[in-house]
């Protein structure tokens, strides 16, 4: 059966702060930007250079104040400006073409306040021609000035950009970090650069120069790689970019190695690009749609009725549910993105209309839920939701019917019975009397209650989940759909008792998809980084504790299935290692008592080096950090013995000095390991005044000479002034006078003497008279 498109109004945008404006600058600018938030909730617009009062606007629906900018004749407006996603707030970077950033967000109250400007060119002469914002980063391309060698000719100066990155996360609450700019690409044309949710798409511009002008690159963020593609010859290359590692390439370079891509070809004749979850969506000139994804292929997806009139008609690209969604002039064509064949075609009531993506999964709006998925129209007349409606052999259940099948997998699991129990039999029977009244309350037989509203959210997440199964089942199987999925099944599963089948499935969701199944463990366990390179988190201990716990000292998980902690560790492992010490430490603060272990004696770091695999194969890295981070005495003195065994004496002397006053006895034993090798070798000698920190100030000199006695090696022959040629100096009494004096520096001891020569160290300098000679 045919299905039907419908546009459904979801604002006639009077719910937003600024209304008045908004719908004057959509109706009156046609080459205004419009972007959104990834919480659906704020619309940014962008008047181009030149274009009257006010230039930038941000309308906020609900609560919240409207944002106005507006710079004078003759100073110039932003390039591009960009929503970042961050967990406090909303904030919007602004990017000028002289390479200045300015970072806005939305303080305590609801106006919005400068919160971060930077030049991103420090060293100044560079333009900026392109900029995007994915993942937490910012990305642009600039054209360097010509340097002292003079004028390039046409060839040269056509590779005279540079594509540069910076990361841009938030520090608390009214702050930014911006790291340091590294280049990835040197010696380039220019690039228009398009983010989608995973790839980053570097295309060619009309300047481009024409023998490279049908080569496109894709940068992979996750997988830390760039793909080469020229969609023209069906022919692709993946490279190495991980800016982490400090990769960069020059652009001729990387074309030199492969020559296959310079083959002449006529540039790429594009009038309109649009980066979606699937990929690349081009439009030429002849109304053709192509899709380039993010292995380099390509594929036609299929042709419009109509194609665009020159480079002045307005035209716009999206995805949904598995159909493409094209906006010519007042057109609306909607194609099947496997067959190509026109679904639908509707002629809208004005031309000037966006295409917006729907918010981030997780943030919608309750009014949302049974639009999940749709792509949002936007014009002068209101908000939009394009989707479809659902099929006639796909019914979503009741909130009556779900009570009942949640119950009926319950009770199921609780009983000793042979028999299956339905959910009819749940309905009828008296025994099982806390679904129906549930059910009953669902249904208005009895007057609302405080049950009722605190099942509500729970409620809802869970018709959502049932929404976007059945739009699944219903032919919808794009791979954003899925993601969705995983992560919402983690964040159910986590709020659950995790046993027997529970933890089964939350270890499969873990091995499909694990980085959308580690993002909704962040939501649900609020991790965020503090200042410090550590992690916090705001859960409540309900569900740490569900986190923390199922494990059985000495056996292994039945099946190769894991519990919660090992699972995230080892999730965390593949995805982010560096933060895995900073998780178990946190993951010990948030413990209680048994929480941690099945039976005594398994703290969580020991858990987490049993994901690592066995002594031997462990990362060393990971490893030292998992046991210095512990707080176990026993751990510790195992990572400062490998810390010795490396000679990473700093190191070693600055674990000890962390552990502060409140563990005494270990900063003993480290310091007793550190003085036994000062005694034996000259290579801690340039540490000493760390070692003089470390030292107990409880310890006496006389103490220290004992100790050192202890540790000096044997003297094979009589001792001698110097020491031989190639053999290494001993120890000497004013290496150890440092070490001495501030032991002796604490005060004399009260109690006996325990040396004839201990009143020496204490002598206040002046000698005593010298005893009378016998004549």
């Amino acid at each position: 059966m045919k299905r039907a498109g419908t546009l459904r109004l979801l604002s006639d945008l009077s719910n937003f702060s600024g209304a008045a404006r908004l719908r004057e600058l959509l109706a009156g600018d046609p080459a205004v930007r419009v972007r959104c938030s990834a919480d659906g909730r704020h619309l940014l617009l962008l008047r181009p250079p030149g274009a009257p009062a006010p230039q930038l606007l941000v309308a906020v629906r609900g609560p919240g104040a409207e944002l106005e900018l507006a710079w004078p004749p003759g100073q110039p407006s932003p390039l591009d400006a960009f929503f970042l996603p961050w967990p406090a707030g909303p904030a919007l970077v602004l990017v000028w073409e002289n390479g200045l950033a300015e970072v806005w967000g939305a303080g305590v109250g609801p106006s919005w306040r400068l919160l971060q400007s930077t030049e991103l060119c420090p060293g100044g002469g560079a333009r900026v021609v392109a900029v995007a914002a994915p993942r937490g980063r910012l990305v642009w391309c600039e054209e360097r000035q010509v340097g002292a060698e003079g004028r390039l000719g046409p060839p040269a100066a056509a590779f005279s950009h540079c594509v540069c990155l910076r990361t841009l996360e938030p520090s608390g609450e009214a702050s930014t970090n911006l790291g340091r700019a590294h280049v990835l690409l040197h010696h380039c044309p220019p690039f228009r650069l398009l983010a989608s949710r995973k790839d980053l798409f570097l295309v060619p511009t009309a300047t481009t120069w024409p023998g490279v002008a049908h080569i496109l690159l894709i940068w992979s963020l996750g997988k830390a790689k760039v793909m080469v593609a020229a969609p023209c010859l069906g022919l692709s290359h993946s490279k190495s970019l991980n800016p982490g590692r400090g990769d960069t390439w020059d652009f001729r370079t990387l074309l030199r190695s492969l020559p296959g891509l310079l083959s002449p070809r006529e540039p790429l004749v594009v009038h309109t690009w649009a980066s979606t979850p699937q990929g690349l969506l081009l439009l030429d000139f002849r109304g053709t749609v192509h899709l380039v994804q993010s292995h380099g292929g390509s594929r036609t997806v299929g042709t419009l009725q109509e194609a665009p009139v020159g480079l002045q008609g307005s035209a716009a690209l999206g995805t949904f549910h598995g159909t493409l969604a094209c906006v010519l002039g007042s057109t609306l064509e909607l194609l099947d993105m496997g067959s190509g064949q026109l679904l639908e075609r509707k002629v809208l009531s004005t031309d000037r209309v966006h295409l917006l993506e729907p918010p981030a999964p997780g943030m919608e709006d309750e009014e949302e839920l049974e639009t999940r998925g749709g792509l949002r129209l936007l014009s002068a007349l209101g908000l939009f939701c394009v989707g479809w409606e659902a099929p006639q052999g796909v019914e979503l259940p009741s909130a009556r019917d779900l009570v009942f099948e949640e119950a009926c997998g319950y009770y199921q699991r609780r009983s000793l019975r042979g028999a299956q129990l339905t959910p009819e039999e749940l309905r009828h029977s008296s025994t099982f009397r806390a679904p129906q009244a549930l059910a009953s309350i669902l249904q208005g037989h009895l007057p609302p209650s405080t049950l009722l509203t605190t099942l509500r959210a729970e409620l809802r997440d869970y018709r959502g989940l049932e929404q976007l199964k059945a739009q699944l089942v219903a032919g919808d199987d794009e791979e954003a759909g899925w993601t969705e999925l995983a992560e919402q099944e983690v964040a159910r599963l986590l709020r659950t008792e995790l046993m027997g089948d529970q933890l089964a499935q939350l270890n499969t969701v873990f091995r499909a998809l694990p980085t959308a199944a580690w993002g909704a463990t962040l939501r649900t366990l609020q991790l965020q980084p503090d200042g410090n390179g550590k992690l916090r988190s705001q859960a409540p201990p309900d569900v740490w504790k569900k986190v923390l716990g199922g494990t059985t000292a000495g056996n292994e998980p039945p099946n190769g299935i894991l519990p919660p902690f090992e699972l995230l560790c080892q999730c965390l492992c593949r995805l982010e290692p560096r933060w895995l010490p900073s998780f178990v430490e946190l993951a010990q603060q948030q413990g209680g008592p048994g929480w941690g272990a099945g039976s005594p004696g398994l703290p969580l770091y020991r858990r987490a080096l049993a994901v690592l695999g066995e002594e031997g194969a462990r990362p060393e890295a990971l490893e030292l950090e998992l046991l210095l981070g512990s707080g176990r005495p026993k751990a510790v003195l195992q990572a400062v013995g490998q810390l010795i065994q490396k000679e990473q004496w700093e190191r070693a002397l600055d674990a000890g000095l962390a552990l502060g006053p409140s563990s005494p006895l270990l900063r003993s034993e480290i310091f007793k390991l550190m003085l036994a090798e000062f005694a034996q070798h000259r290579r801690l000698d340039a540490h000493l005044p760390l070692l003089c920190l470390l030292c107990p100030p409880e310890l006496a000199p006389v103490e220290i000479l004992l100790l050192l006695r202890t540790y000096l090696p044997d003297e094979v022959g009589p001792p001698t002034p110097f020491p031989e040629p190639g053999v290494e100096a001993p120890l000497t009494v004013g290496l150890l006078r440092a070490l001495l004096e501030q032991t002796g520096a604490q005060g004399r001891p009260s109690g006996p003497v325990l040396s004839l020569y201990e009143d020496i160290l204490w002598d206040p300098g002046t000698p005593p008279p010298a005893p009378p000679r016998d004549l």
